[in-house]
């Protein structure tokens, strides 16, 4: 009769306290079953084929016990699984089961990572190192480079990088009561090139293969080039440069360049020195003075140095001392040894002479031809006369730009530019105006309308040279192509008619003189800002500076009476020395012009520039075009 087994029984159940990393069997029993029964081990639901099972025989021959061993090797990821060990035979094929819970110490689990990623030199990063552990963790410790970094102790670091987190790697190491783990990790740092292997000077002989060594470190991936000195031909792009079969030729200084794109550039010069003949580096035709010490100079560059250098001339052969009147000296320079020749006063024969620099090493000789020649000499009163005569030119030549420039401002003042798209104005002075050719010539008439007019003038320029460098602050451009009278009616400009044919002086009639004292005249206006020319009048002096008569002028008929643009001298009402009929004459200056074709308004609109005087000088003007750009040349001729 089948007897079934007693309840299963796991040891060390219900919970294991295992160690990660180190294997362990899971035993379990089944007791007092009549067949055997069978074992059978699940972990999270999946049935684990591996277990291992044996069978002992009780003492009375019909009951067994049944011992079943499952081998695991725990993780930390093993914390708190649990595994099933089910039995069962005929007599309780559902079986019996049971269960054991895992719980695994382990050393600290530690993911080390960096904020940010890529940096360049100098900036600051962080360093965080999470970590699990069972038991829990007991501390931190930070290196770099295998050196402990006292002063970090948390589970972050914050430090500012240099080129040598690049190659030097930060580690973090965490433990607990099982153990410690540590994780290291180099920074991305961006940094310019660092030379790690210095090339070396290097001597080798003539023939022979060379080969040089740089290398270099930087961040991105550097690009290494090796060129000659004083040249761009790239010769290698590695960390050695070889040279097949060198010449002396080749001998000089070779630079090891690394170049990090958008960070920096390095480089190193190393010197190779190629054993062979002398090298002689001297000027075949050397110079002197005759009469004065003259020198020939034999330079030998090469190495090794020579062992003997001598000079050569005529049936002479000197290496060292004097002999008659030459002299050799020798010295070091460092890179070379220079032989000096020297003669004392220079003569005729010795630029006749060639002179032979004959130079000895373990390599062989080497021999150089040197020709004399005699140098001129400019003589010091030549030069002290020519650096005179250059200092007076050029005092002559300030003077003259001073002169141009003085005449050049002072000829300028006889213009006045009005700064206006399309109106020029210009003062002239002319000849006095002649009078009508019918009517007979008055001498004091002349005389005194003359210095009349002159008097205007020079008033009328000094108000235009005070108002000439204000004349373009004001202009009004807006409306670039409208045409606008300068004076406000003041004169009579006209863009496309020609000037009148005759210009008449008008001596209308005259006063007898009062005993009144002579007043000066008001000054004249000329207003850039508002683009107005205007001249006031004057009051006359006493009658007895004219003429006794009226000069009478030209007969104008109806149109030109009309249109005749005039300049008029009278009275200023309200002033006192002069009263409206105190018997000063009133003089006109006019000159006829054709009528306009066409006019918005009369002719002659009155133009009051003072405001307070009773009489002032008119002036219209037309325009035949608004919309055409140009010049107009206004000229007002005494």
């Amino acid at each position: 009769m089948p007897i079934p087994p007693e309840d299963p029984v796991i040891d060390g159940a219900p919970e294991i306290l295992l160690r990660a990393g180190t294997p362990y069997n899971l035993t379990c029993w089944a007791r007092n079953a009549k067949p055997a029964a069978s074992v059978v081990w699940f972990r999270d639901g999946v049935q684990q084929p591996d277990a291992a099972m044996s069978t002992d025989v009780l003492s009375d021959g019909k009951r067994e016990t049944t011992m079943s061993q499952l081998l695991i090797n725990p993780t930390d990821q093993d914390i708190g699984r649990v595994f099933v060990c089910r039995c069962s035979n005929e007599a309780i094929p559902a079986g019996k089961e049971t269960s054991v819970k895992l719980n695994v110490h382990h050393p600290p689990t530690v993911t080390l990572s960096i904020q940010p990623q890529t940096v360049q030199e100098g900036e600051r990063v962080t360093f965080t190192c999470l970590a699990t552990a069972n038991p829990e963790i007991k501390g931190y410790r930070w290196a770099k480079g295998g050196v402990i970094l006292e002063d970090a102790k948390e589970s972050k670091y914050e430090t500012q990088v240099d080129y040598t987190f690049f190659t030097e790697p930060v580690s973090c190491e965490v433990h607990n009561d099982v153990g410690s783990t540590n994780v290291s990790t180099l920074v991305d740092v961006h940094f310019a090139p660092r030379i790690v292997v210095d090339p070396k000077p290097t001597t080798t002989d003539i023939g022979s293969d060379v080969t040089l060594t740089c290398v270099w470190t930087g961040n991105p991936p550097l690009t290494l080039t090796w060129t000659k000195k004083e040249s761009n031909m790239v010769l290698s792009n590695s960390n050695q440069l070889f040279l097949k079969s060198v010449t002396q030729a080749e001998a000089g200084q070779y630079v090891c360049k690394a170049i990090v794109p958008r960070i920096g550039v390095g480089e190193r010069e190393v010197s190779l020195f190629v054993n062979g003949p002398p090298i002689i580096s001297s000027d075949t035709v050397q110079y002197a003075v005759r009469g004065d010490r003259g020198k020939v100079e034999c330079f030998i560059g090469s190495t090794p140095l020579p062992d003997r250098i001598a000079w050569g001339w005529k049936e002479n052969v000197l290496e060292m001392g004097t002999l008659e009147r030459y002299t050799v000296e020798r010295s070091n320079t460092g890179h070379g040894v220079l032989s000096t020749l020297t003669i004392n006063n220079v003569m005729e024969v010795d630029f006749q002479t060639r002179y032979n620099c004959t130079a000895w090493n373990s390599f062989g000789p080497r021999t150089v031809i040197i020709q004399l020649e005699e140098k001129e000499v400019v003589p010091v009163g030549i030069i002290a006369g020519a650096t005179i005569g250059a200092g007076i030119l050029v005092i002559f030549c300030f003077i003259a730009l001073a002169c141009f420039l003085y005449r050049r401002r002072k000829g300028s003042r006889k213009d006045v530019t009005l700064r206006k798209l399309d109106i020029k104005v210009e003062t002239v002075n002319r000849e006095p105006l002649t009078l009508h050719t019918d009517r007979e010539e008055d001498t004091a008439s002349v005389s005194t309308a003359t210095r009349v007019m002159k008097a205007i003038y020079s008033s009328f320029k000094d108000d235009v040279d005070l108002k000439q460098d204000l004349r373009c602050d004001t202009i009004d451009t807006r409306e670039e192509y409208e045409l606008k009278d300068p004076t406000n009616g003041y004169y009579n400009v006209r863009a496309h008619e020609d000037r009148p044919s005759s210009r008449t002086v008008l001596y209308a009639d005259y006063r007898n003189p009062g005993p009144t004292r002579f007043e000066g005249r008001p000054s004249s206006r000329l207003s850039h800002s508002s683009g107005y020319a205007q001249l006031s009048t004057y009051g006359r002096g006493p009658s007895s500076e004219y003429s006794g008569d009226p000069v009478p002028g030209p007969t104008a008929g109806p149109t030109t009476a009309e249109t005749a643009s005039q300049l008029s001298y009278e009275t200023y009402g309200g002033h006192t020395a002069f009263p409206p009929n105190a018997g000063y004459a009133t003089y006109r200056l006019g000159y006829t012009q054709p009528p306009p074709p066409a006019l918005d308004r009369a002719p002659y609109d009155p133009y009051d520039p003072l405001g307070k005087y009773t009489t002032a000088t008119r002036f219209s003007y037309t325009s035949s075009d608004y919309g055409q750009r140009f010049q107009q040349r206004m000229q007002t001729h005494v």
